[in-house]
């Protein structure tokens, strides 16, 4: 059985904690480069296509799948070393692992994240945030629906989610009340998008980066929910 902690940090990683959107640009500037806008803006069809079946990012299943539609295109097989190879930790937001350092003093820290299940582990390892939090990484498809999953393997009386989504955070709070603190950062297109944002009630707490949590001690980034309702 394992000890149950005080409280558990869950942190989110694709624009986050890593500026996934420049990951992004990079790619189709690479893609547009290398083959040309009229293959770039097609692996983006199918990428789209591939993450409205699936409900997450497969950049490597879009790429088998743009292979079957061009079964000789040799080139292929450098878009896929690129991704591969790609430098995420060049790609941390500005004080990402300092944050996870700090929240680490008063409790374990956790990277919840959706994704398929090579890629984004790679993502996270060649970041630097699978050694940062100690290997407690956890990769999902609606990582929303698994909240029990993540509740056995990281057992803790208090949660804080630290997430570019608003929607995936109002969707945790409905089902863990008041044992969840919700953070909401700013940052990536997500986040931005003031539409999307106004459709679901304010986060426990907000900031504009990610680093502005350094300026919180850890128990005031607990207590953000109750000092919302008091």
């Amino acid at each position: 059985m394992t000890a149950r902690d005080d409280v558990v940090f869950l942190f989110d990683c694709d624009n986050t904690l890593l500026d996934n959107d420049r990951v992004l640009a990079d790619l189709r500037e690479h893609l547009t480069r290398e083959f040309g806008a009229a293959s770039c803006d097609r692996y983006w069809g199918i990428f789209e296509q591939l993450r409205r079946e699936l409900g997450y990012a497969d950049y490597l299943g879009a790429l088998q799948r743009y292979r079957m539609d061009d079964h000789f295109e040799s080139r292929l097989l450098r878009m896929s070393s690129w991704l591969v190879d790609y430098p995420f930790a060049d790609r941390l937001y500005a004080g990402a692992l300092e944050v996870i350092r700090h929240l680490r003093a008063a409790g374990p820290t956790v990277i919840l994240s959706d994704g398929d299940v090579v890629f984004q582990p790679r993502k996270i390892q060649r970041s630097g945030l699978w050694d940062a939090v100690d290997g407690r990484v956890m990769i999902c498809v609606h990582k929303e629906e698994r909240l029990a999953a993540v509740a056995a393997r990281f057992p803790a009386r208090h949660y804080v989610m630290i997430d570019d989504k608003v929607r995936l955070l109002t969707m945790m709070k409905a089902q863990w009340h008041d044992t969840l603190t919700t953070v909401f950062p700013r940052q990536g297109h997500y986040a931005l998008d003031a539409k999307s944002v106004a459709a679901y009630p304010a986060p426990d707490l907000t900031v504009e980066r990610i680093g502005d949590l350094l300026g919180f001690e850890p128990r005031r980034v607990i207590d953000a929910a109750a000092a919302r309702v008091s």
